[in-house]
């Protein structure tokens, strides 16, 4: 079979077909999708019959498996996660702000990797804004204003006690259920203007939410400049709007895109599995 790449239209993305992922992958074809994804940043392989043990398979032709920060694997894997909601479910859409995933770690993933396997027949969009995008259009005077910051981020607005999910209601009765841990409150550091280690262009990382100030700056100018530049980075011309199918492969690159879900699809059971490509 051919590959082919099919770019969305939009600010990235691409869809590729004409390979099978249930299979072990040559390494001129592993090279020809890191190829594709360092141009296009997400990319979506339609119509792929995958196992678990072929998910963690293919996360494995670009970084390496570990363990998630605060989620639970499903039974019987480590590497594994389950993204799901039910049908009946009164909680808010799980990760429906911004962001990229664990970028409080001291060395971030990579990239992650989602397989559609119940998917309703509306809504559950995934939006992915591309950063090296927001970047290269910014307005000078915003540039001017986050060059050689030093952002701080923290998993505590999200996981810690006291954070979005440490004070739900557990009545909500929620399909998936982070941990919820002191640990959160951790902080890392990670320069806000990254140059991408493949690509070589520089886009913004991270965004407010895990990104919880900024080296050597007043906290209340920290958070009016974080959501200016929220603003700016969620532009509707910088986004692309993914609309999942079952069987579908996903892979995402964390270091130039934030993403987000969306809803829309109540009275539907919804199931993907995930895994995390770290360094």
């Amino acid at each position: 079979m051919t590959i082919t790449i099919k770019p969305s239209g939009q600010a990235c993305g691409a869809e590729v077909r004409g390979i099978d992922l249930g299979k072990p992958l040559s390494s001129e074809k592993v090279n020809a999708i890191k190829k594709a994804w360092s141009e296009y940043h997400v990319l979506s392989f339609p119509d792929q019959k995958m196992t678990d043990d072929d998910l963690e398979a293919f996360t494995c032709y670009f970084g390496s498996l570990n363990d998630e920060p605060f989620f639970h694997p499903i039974d019987g894997r480590r590497y594994v996660a389950a993204i799901e909601r039910h049908a009946d479910e009164k909680s808010p859409i799980f990760a429906e702000s911004f962001h990229t995933d664990w970028s409080f770690k001291e060395q971030p993933p990579i990239g992650t990797c989602l397989y559609g396997i119940t998917i309703p027949p509306k809504g559950g969009n995934t939006l992915f804004a591309n950063q090296h995008l927001a970047y290269q259009t910014m307005p000078k005077q915003l540039k001017d204003k986050v060059k050689n910051l030093v952002s701080i981020h923290s998993a505590a607005p999200a996981y810690g006690p006291d954070g979005v999910y440490g004070q739900e209601d557990p009545k909500l009765n929620r399909a998936m259920k982070p941990i919820i841990s002191e640990k959160a409150r951790e902080t890392q550091t990670h320069p806000l203007i990254m140059q991408h280690p493949v690509n070589g262009r520089e886009a913004i990382y991270g965004c407010l939410g895990y990104i919880v100030g900024v080296e050597g700056m007043e906290p209340e100018k920290a958070l009016a400049l974080l959501t200016e530049l929220h603003a700016w980075q969620t532009q509707p011309e910088h986004i692309y709007a993914h609309e999942w199918q079952e069987n579908m492969l996903v892979i995402w690159d964390n270091r130039s895109l934030l993403h987000c879900a969306t809803g829309g699809y109540d009275g539907y059971d919804r199931l993907l599995h995930r895994t995390t490509i770290w360094p």
